[in-house]
């Protein structure tokens, strides 16, 4: 892809700044990263302050790069990885059961952990083991997207490597995340073909096959549109759905999230749901970012047409950007991850 090779072309020549490349070397030592985002948690009412909707942190004063006001994404307590064992049987052992792995990517890590709580009750709801490697690093899209190639070639070998050791054990790896399982299933192949890594092309490749967007697995290799059509809890809160770049333009995924909350929620369609958020990556969300907020603004105007209640998309990415847009347009639609509503469906049957 030439966009790719031209990013990295740009951060040879120009260098990175020094904020991303302190981020990189975070997402690369994961135990590095686990302490920062807990100190995070702990003093994060200095600066920050909790959005009233729960839709994040407000900044209570201006920071580099983050204006007062700026809605940022929620801070856990403990991460999704942190908070559950490796192994989780399903409840019921006397039938076969599927198995599958679970990368969680870093924003529903830290951020928003509710998204993995819900597809692990979703799991556990279909008599599903799970397993949740707990070694697995970044999928690397920050610093794909940005140019830094070592940072790439690092954290998508060491995941690579990590995830052969168990992928044959289970039947699929979900991921509840529209860039991350792009990332993994199609530009990690991209990358080591650009780097002419042919091995690493062909073991990604590999690793690819049972590499699934969380939503379209369990719309197309289960019984769970069926189930929550037959004890789902029916809500009136109408729901319009926002198709992530990541998910409809490169994987070709949109019907399978739409399946699965019909049953249970009003649909509404906004005006142009492919049309893309305008997210646009690390630099768009520091140095950049009003070019971000121009871009959000067709789309909060578009959502607030449908008067959703919700919002949805499987892509923490768009959860960040659209809730800002939304905030900054006095949108009263709130952002929920499929998952999370589908989970809630599951809850009071």
């Amino acid at each position: 892809m030439v966009i790719e090779e031209v990013r990295a072309d740009i951060a040879d020549k120009f260098g990175i700044a020094w904020f991303k490349r302190g981020f990189f070397f975070l997402l690369r030592n994961r135990k590095i990263m686990d302490f920062v985002m807990k100190m995070g948690f702990m003093f994060k009412t200095c600066a920050l302050a909790q959005d009233e909707k729960d839709r994040g942190l407000r900044a209570r004063f201006s920071l580099p790069m983050v204006k007062k006001g700026r809605l940022l994404p929620s801070m856990a307590k403990t991460s999704f990885l942190n908070s559950y064992p490796e192994e989780i049987p399903a409840p019921v052992q006397e039938q076969k059961n599927q198995r599958v792995a679970l990368f969680i990517g870093c924003l529903a890590n830290y951020n928003y952990t509710g998204i993995g709580d819900s597809l692990v009750d979703i799991l556990k709801e279909l008599n599903i083991e799970i397993f949740i490697p707990k070694d697995q690093l970044c999928c690397g899209a920050p610093a794909y997207f940005t140019g830094d190639v070592n940072s790439v070639e690092y954290m998508t070998k060491k995941n690579i490597a990590y995830f052969e050791s168990f992928m044959d054990e289970c039947d699929a790896m979900l991921i509840p995340e529209a860039t991350c399982s792009a990332m993994v299933k199609h530009d990690w192949q991209v990358f080591f073909k650009n780097q002419d890594m042919p091995e690493w092309e062909a073991r990604a490749k590999k690793v690819a096959e049972k590499i699934h967007m969380a939503t379209a697995w369990l719309d197309d290799n289960t019984e769970l549109q069926n189930i929550l059509k037959e004890k789902g809890t029916m809500s009136d809160k109408a729901v319009t759905y926002h198709d992530p770049c990541h998910a409809r333009k490169v994987q070709g995924i949109y019907e399978q999230p739409r399946n699965l909350l019909a049953p249970n929620y009003p649909m509404v369609e906004m005006s142009d749901s492919n049309q893309c958020c305008g997210f646009g990556g690390v630099t768009m969300q520091t140095e950049k970012f009003h070019f971000a907020e121009l871009a959000g603004m067709p789309k909060a105007a578009m959502i607030k047409e449908t008067q959703a209640h919700y919002v949805s998309a499987e892509c923490s990415a768009c959860r960040m950007q659209l809730s800002e847009a939304l905030n900054n347009a006095e949108v009263e639609t709130i952002f929920k991850n499929p998952l999370e509503l589908i989970a809630e469906s599951l809850k009071d049957k």
